[in-house]
């Protein structure tokens, strides 16, 4: 399937103009947020929400922390060591059984 030699390769190439045929549209100003007037004052239910989820972060925070429960840092390490302690009991009582005392 060999061409000839004497038909050259045809190229099919369409001519475009490099002038633009449109403006570049202008950007609208952005709409303000629905939570804001026009002069950019954010209303009262945005603001109530605003606190509102705050207030409920702090508090979750405090829980995660076991601040406010308790469940204090004291109350942790005492536990802790209660917990170890009696495990050292735990194991002299057993070690006690098996020789017999």
């Amino acid at each position: 399937m060999d061409k000839p030699q004497d038909e050259p390769d045809v190229v099919d190439a369409e001519i475009v103009d490099e002038t633009p045929t449109a403006a570049p549209a202008i950007p609208s100003p952005p709409l303000p947020d629905a939570d804001y007037s026009e002069g950019g004052v954010p209303s009262f239910d945005f603001v109530r929400d605003k606190v509102e989820n705050r207030y409920t972060t702090s508090l979750g925070a405090q829980d995660v922390a076991g601040l406010g429960t308790e469940n204090t840092t004291e109350a942790l390490d005492k536990k802790i060591a209660d917990r170890d302690q009696a495990a050292k009991d735990r194991l002299a009582e057993i070690r006690r059984s098996m020789r017999g005392e």
